[in-house]
């Protein structure tokens, strides 16, 4: 290691960090070849979590020896070979289960150690990797999907986000992080990368510098939802583009020296960055990269959480870029292929994930798009979802996710399509679930945050339940939504939102979101309605 281990002697670490200091993450891959050969039962039970560090996570139960992999994308773009290899391994080794995350990568499941190698092999031959992916280290890099193509993006980001990610890759002396890390940057002004969840964020601005007009980044540190969430805040630099590297170089090497390593569910950025505050961690920085500019101004526009239905014209003259709906994110290997033909045939072969688990297929001819649209698949994969199926996010939930209190991926899905068939609304509304505070369905910027959670029945029965949460967003710098007093137990959810959305139609105004309608009447009539529901369902049952 390049660099000097500080805290190692400290005598309140953490058990993970006592094992970080033993074997760093990264080795986990110079092991895989043995484990691979010798079989699952020749891993010891004390290395499963180094997995995380090659992207890979025991599925539930772990002693059945099943991975989930995720696949970092950075910003989400595709080449036509590398869909075509994805949706390979999806179809060879992972049951036909292709899922994108709500960070823009895609996750396999149902791998076997034995087949990690070859999956490893297929994914550098196309200049893909896991590294990283998950574990206490710098994951993938979000971005704008758009990027190059974007007419609501400041500048083209490609270069910038590839460098960045190609100096952590695999970066020794950045892969024993206190915990996990994630940086976004975009130039999109409608922030489709959701800058201010992350621990890092390079947005776009622009600064008058010896009276020029100079375009490039503000940034922002200290975002994170799970359990205890925070919204990043904005330091007070303007970063030129050539200078993201250094500076992305200088927060993750503040993190990594000064990070809290005593307890884990302590350890992110954000806790640093709220006990310091934001001055002290702008000197810190420039302490690492020398003098840097004060901010400049802001050209945003409204988020748009991530969503790009329908047929958009490019920056390129005669070409553009369409978006589709893929419920709840998930796709079979043969829709793959066949979305990889697709994009081929009417496009460059590129394929765009989004953070809000849809894809993009750019660079189409506008003499080609009423072709594109006539295809089979997208009767399905729609360009113009229905409001309630259109828009809900969901995480893995129990069915592979060892962390999870409940099933949450088909549910979400059942019950968005179920409110669509009894339910049209002039404006959509954004659900997500997810099965545990993890949050990996970030369900704190939902409009609807619906969060899995286990719940004991008068009769003494552990069952699965629902606490739910209103009124998120990321517009004007974010608000994060709030919860609602009651348990709703899982077989009563879809009755319950069904009935709470219908309160929501009959006394919203015409047009209004339900963030603005959440404002304008308040915490405390939504929580009088939610409870009035579940009084009413109680009574029924009993």
């Amino acid at each position: 290691m390049a660099y000097e281990k500080f805290w190692k002697d400290h005598e309140k670490l953490n058990a993970s960090e006592k094992k970080k200091l033993e074997k760093d993450g990264l080795e986990i891959f110079n092991d895989i070849p043995y484990y691979a050969e010798h079989g699952f039962d020749s891993i010891p039970k004390e290395d499963w979590d180094l997995f995380k560090w090659a992207g890979l996570y025991l599925q539930k139960p772990k002693e059945a020896g099943y991975f989930m992999m995720r696949v970092n994308v950075p910003s989400g773009i595709l080449t036509n070979e590398q869909v075509e290899v994805l949706a390979g391994i999806a179809h060879d080794y992972g049951r036909g289960v292709y899922d994108i995350t709500t960070r823009q990568a895609i996750q396999f499941h149902w791998l076997e150690i034995h087949q990690i190698p070859d999956i490893f092999k297929r994914l550098k031959s196309v200049g893909l990797s896991s590294a990283g992916a998950c574990g206490d280290i710098t994951r993938t890099i979000v971005g704008n999907p758009l990027a190059g193509i974007d007419p609501d993006e400041l500048f083209d980001t490609t270069n910038i986000v590839k460098e960045v990610y190609e100096f952590f890759q695999y970066n020794e002396d950045f892969s024993n992080l206190p915990r996990k890390y994630k940086m976004s940057i975009s130039t999109n002004l409608r922030n489709a990368s959701n800058a201010e969840i992350n621990c890092i964020s390079f947005t776009p601005a622009i600064k008058k510098i010896d009276d020029e007009q100079v375009a490039g980044f503000h940034v922002k540190v200290g975002g994170g939802l799970s359990a205890r969430p925070y919204l990043a805040q904005t330091l007070d630099l303007f970063v030129l583009p050539e200078q993201v590297k250094e500076v992305a170089i200088a927060v993750t090497t503040i993190f990594r020296d000064y990070g809290y390593r005593e307890k884990r569910h302590l350890a992110r950025l954000k806790f640093l960055v709220a006990d310091w505050g934001v001055e002290k961690f702008k000197e810190k920085i420039m302490e690492i990269t020398g003098p840097l500019n004060s901010k400049g101004e802001e050209p945003t526009k409204e988020w748009n959480a991530g969503y790009f239905y329908g047929v958009h014209k490019q920056k390129q003259k005669g070409l553009n870029y369409i978006g589709f709906n893929v419920p709840v994110g998930r796709l079979s290997a043969d829709e793959v292929f066949e979305l990889a033909r697709i994009a081929r045939t009417y496009g460059n072969g590129e394929i765009r994930n989004s953070n809000s688990q849809n894809l993009i297929i750019p660079n189409v001819p506008d003499e080609k798009v009423e072709a594109l649209l006539g295809e089979e698949i997208f009767k399905r994969i729609t360009v113009k979802p229905n409001s309630f199926i259109g828009y809900s996010v969901s995480c893995t939930g129990i069915e592979y996710c060892n962390l999870a209190l409940v099933e949450t991926k088909e549910r979400m899905r059942r019950i968005a399509e179920d409110l669509d068939r009894q339910l049209i609304l002039d404006v959509p509304v954004r659900f997500h679930m997810v099965g545990c505070p993890n949050s990996c369905g970030q369900r704190q910027i939902a409009d609807i945050g619906l969060q899995g959670i286990k719940m004991r029945t008068k009769d003494k029965r552990m069952i699965e339940a629902f606490e739910i949460y209103v009124g998120g967003t990321l517009n004007k710098g974010g608000q994060l939504n709030e919860k609602l007093k009651g348990k709703v137990e899982g077989d009563q959810l879809p009755d319950v939102l069904l009935k709470f959305l219908t309160y929501f139609k009959e006394q919203k105004e015409l047009g209004e979101n339900f963030h603005h309608f959440y404002k304008r009447i308040g915490l405390e009539i939504l929580q009088e309605k939610l409870t009035t529901i579940l009084e009413e369902l109680n009574e029924k049952v009993s």
